[in-house]
């Protein structure tokens, strides 16, 4: 008889950002294709994507939510069933639990401003967590780096999973009135909009920067509120706020193209959707853009507001360079799909079951 594993799933309480698509669509790939193993998904009783968690046939545990569940409500579940493996792909795990495998997108929480609460339970629970595991996962080689040197954690209990895109992020072209570029992602300092807005404002053009995310100044500081502001004196720059899969899609498959200029980044899957859409991508040129998108994308200095300036009007200027890049993208993005992901996930899973 197989031994039950859990997978928690807090990750559908949330709005969808980077890190929930990957809880989301990792766990969905892996239930897909696994046939070795008996996983099971929880979650807290306050799930927002009800269709999800039925797909993933979630069981709902505990009746606290957060940060709380997943280290009260969960660890009591976890000692009722004789404290079997546990695994996450966002958020935390019980600290002192030791039979688990934890996942880690990056260090930003560490590393940027943030809410000074949010930052210090991070910086207790964190190194307790990973200390306290059997393995970590996290998405890219340049976050294993980053966790590897910051916790000083030996690289070999280290594993990359890259994200994938889904299979419905495909070129869907409209008629469209108005010519934009896109932008995307939580307004964070760090996600770097405020140089992105300033170079913007210096350009003279008839094209619209829309911009779609989310807020959340209890997380991210009220700074980023500010950056709003800015958004909202000038006509030509168009926040959007939280938008649908199918509106998502339709904003990358008709942009001239997307911009994403973070300062720092884990993995960063929006460029990556932006590119199965068949929309060519200016990106930031710090290591873990490198490392994923090599020579697929055009790449900025994120720190420079004038080369932000100078980069967004080249690419307004050269359509051939840009349909160069559309078919380096569509080709880059064949190198990342869920069920690699999966694939590797499992081979993960068994090892440390052995």
């Amino acid at each position: 008889m197989k031994n039950k594993i859990f997978i928690t799933s807090r990750f559908l309480t949330q709005p969808i950002t980077g890190v929930q698509r990957y809880g989301i669509e990792l766990s969905k790939a892996i239930k897909k294709i696994n046939e070795n193993f008996d996983l099971n998904f929880i979650a807290p009783k306050n799930i927002l994507h009800k269709k999800i968690a039925k797909e993933l046939e979630v069981k709902k545990i505990g009746n606290l939510k957060g940060q709380l569940w997943d280290q009260l409500s969960l660890l009591n579940f976890l000692k009722q069933k004789n404290n079997p493996l546990i695994i996450n792909f966002s958020n935390t795990l019980p600290i002192f639990y030791t039979n688990k495998i934890v996942t880690i997108h990056d260090i930003i929480n560490l590393k940027y401003d943030v809410n000074w609460k949010y930052k210090k339970y991070y910086e207790i629970v964190w190194p307790l967590m990973l200390k306290n595991s059997k393995h970590i996962i996290t998405v890219s080689e340049f976050s294993k780096k980053e966790i590897s040197d910051y916790f000083n954690i030996n690289p070999n209990k280290i594993s990359v999973i890259y994200n994938g895109v889904n299979e419905t992020f495909k070129p869907k072209k409209i008629r469209q009135k108005e010519k934009y570029i896109l932008g995307l992602s939580s307004i964070a300092k760090h996600k770097n909009f405020e140089r992105l807005i300033q170079a913007f404002l210096k350009i003279d053009t008839n094209v619209k920067l829309y911009i779609v995310g989310g807020i959340n100044p209890k997380i991210f500081g009220k700074s980023t509120l500010k950056i709003l502001d800015k958004i909202q004196e000038s006509k030509n720059i168009v926040f959007l706020g939280r938008v649908d899969d199918d509106k998502l899609i339709e904003l990358y498959s008709n942009a001239l193209f997307f911009v994403y200029p973070s300062l720092y980044e884990g993995f960063g899957i929006p460029p990556l959707e932006a590119q199965a859409c068949g929309c060519s991508v200016l990106l930031s040129d710090i290591p873990v853009f490198k490392e994923v998108y090599g020579n697929s994308v055009h790449y900025c200095n994120p720190l420079d507001e004038n080369d932000i300036k100078i980069q967004i009007e080249y690419l307004l200027n050269n359509q051939q360079f840009l349909d160069k890049l559309k078919n380096k993208s569509l080709e880059n993005v064949k190198k990342y799909t869920w069920e690699k992901s999966a694939e590797i996930f499992l081979r993960i899973l068994k090892e440390c079951n052995e």
